[in-house]
């Protein structure tokens, strides 16, 4: 148990008196053990010891090697694939997700270690112990446990822990399209997504995420011959690339809802503050009229659920302070509605460059990710589950404004809902942030949550 300190030895005592939770001892053992091997870029973007740790502990377990697999997207990336099999298949296999990776963390800015467990106030702080060090906990935490309780599933139950997730997504993109057959499935649950919104500490949603938004960003450059500062003209490099962005500032793309983001809107309307029923009204209504775009810009998150966004993210130019500049250019990131195709963005950019001789060049590519499909057969156990832990509990679907790697197993065909199932208030979620933490009767009960749901989506009626 490397890297665990003497308040986590208490948790662990305390958790494993309590028999409630089935093998919650585990989970928090496995959670201490990821977050002490640094896997952000200040750790080497190493993902090796990680692997190598589960993989042990997998043996120990009773699994064999036909059950485990290692695929590389890159040499120090490996990506862990565990298979739990059914003695007899009836049904094509469930895959559930969750990635090793961390962003990093500069420990002059945390208030404690970043890559070392630590309990406090009733939470576990610790860099990934939400994204996403604690999916991969429980996941490998209950497969251990179904091992151990001789668990027969009527389908294979298939664990994927990929390596770059917070980078390029190579090893998810890796084992969608060139090794399917390790993780071909009927549908994917992801760790990495969704929560159980509180407020005031209750339960007020469970948050499903069912669809992401299309990444997508350009560059707007502009040259310019130069000059001598004191002889300035009106139109240099620099200029003209203001212009350009003041006229994406006041530029709103039109209000468009998909299946999943519909669903969120009639659904979170009765949990809503009394004061945004009238803006969630405008939206469901598709209206884009000034008002609502107005009132939308003081929404951030309705804004972004409701439309494509764009916004520069980048911005350069000139080469000293007394010469008119020759150059300049701007960075410009999008998110995109996924029933749009991305060229909606480009040719929208171009409508605003074109006028001040600017040039538009995509600089990352697109990857578009249809929303999964709101299922019986899987909502419904989605549901049935979250009752019973949480209930009276509304299941909101959910648009993700970012992205996960559940977008390369959608775009093989694979339908991916994301149920973390932590309980968290909105304001207080620090993931990629400073003192990254998850409570600890958050991590427990989402560790059962996830034990339970596998469990009853792979027992025969």
């Amino acid at each position: 148990m490397k890297g665990i300190n003497v308040l986590v030895l208490c948790a662990l005592s305390a958790l494993s008196q309590q028999a409630a939770y089935g093998d919650d001892r585990l989970a928090v053992e496995l959670l201490s053990e990821l977050v002490a091997i640094n896997t952000a870029p200040s750790g080497g973007n190493d993902l090796r010891p990680a692997v190598d740790l589960l993989v042990t502990r997998l043996f120990d377990a009773g699994f064999d090697d036909d059950e485990i697999d290692i695929v590389r997207s890159g040499d120090k990336l490996p990506n862990l694939v565990v298979r739990l099999r059914s003695p007899q298949p009836q049904r094509e296999p469930i895959l559930m997700m969750a990635h090793l990776d961390v962003v990093e963390a500069l420990p002059e800015d945390w208030t404690v270690a970043p890559f070392e467990l630590t309990q406090s106030g009733g939470y576990f702080y610790g860099r990934g112990t939400t994204d996403n060090k604690a999916g991969a906990a429980i996941l490998i935490a209950n497969l251990i446990r179904m091992k151990r309780e001789n668990f027969l599933p009527d389908r294979d139950l298939i664990v994927m822990l990929t390596a770059d997730e917070e980078t390029d997504g190579a090893g998810a993109w890796t084992l969608a399209n060139e090794h399917r057959a390790l993780i071909d499935a009927e549908f994917a649950l992801n760790t990495d997504g969704g929560y159980v919104m509180l407020k005031s500490g209750r339960p007020r949603a469970f948050i499903m995420q069912t669809g992401e938004k299309v990444y997508v960003s350009y560059r707007l450059a502009a040259t310019d011959r130069g000059g001598h500062s004191s002889l300035p003209r009106a139109d240099s490099a620099i200029s003209r690339i203001a212009r350009t962005l003041t006229a994406l500032d006041e530029f709103r793309f039109p209000v468009s809802l998909n299946e999943t983001t519909r669903l969120f809107f009639e659904r979170w309307r009765e949990l809503a503050p009394a004061a945004e029923r009238d803006l969630i009204d405008a939206v469901l209504a598709g209206k884009s009229d000034p008002e609502t775009s107005a009132s939308l810009d003081d929404a951030p998150y309705y804004n972004a659920l409701a439309r494509t966004t764009c916004i520069a993210t980048q911005l350069s130019g000139g080469h000293a302070e007394n010469a008119i500049p020759q150059s300049a250019s701007a960075v410009v990131n999008c998110r995109v509605l996924p029933q749009f195709a991305t060229t909606t963005a480009m040719s929208a950019l171009a409508v605003m460059a074109d006028p001040n001789n600017v040039t538009l060049e995509q600089i990352y590519p697109d990857r578009p990710s249809p929303p999964s499909p709101l299922k019986k057969s899987v909502v419904g156990p989605i549901t049935e589950v979250a009752s019973e832990f949480w209930p009276g509990i509304v299941v909101i679907p959910e648009m993700s404004t970012g992205a996960t790697d559940g977008l390369f197993i959608r775009n093989v065909g694979i339908p991916v809902y994301a149920v973390s199932a932590i309980a968290e208030e909105p304001d207080e979620i620090r993931a990629h942030g400073k003192d990254e933490r998850i409570g600890v009767e958050a991590f427990r009960t989402a560790t059962e949550y996830w034990y339970q749901l596998a469990v009853r989506l792979a027992t025969p009626n």
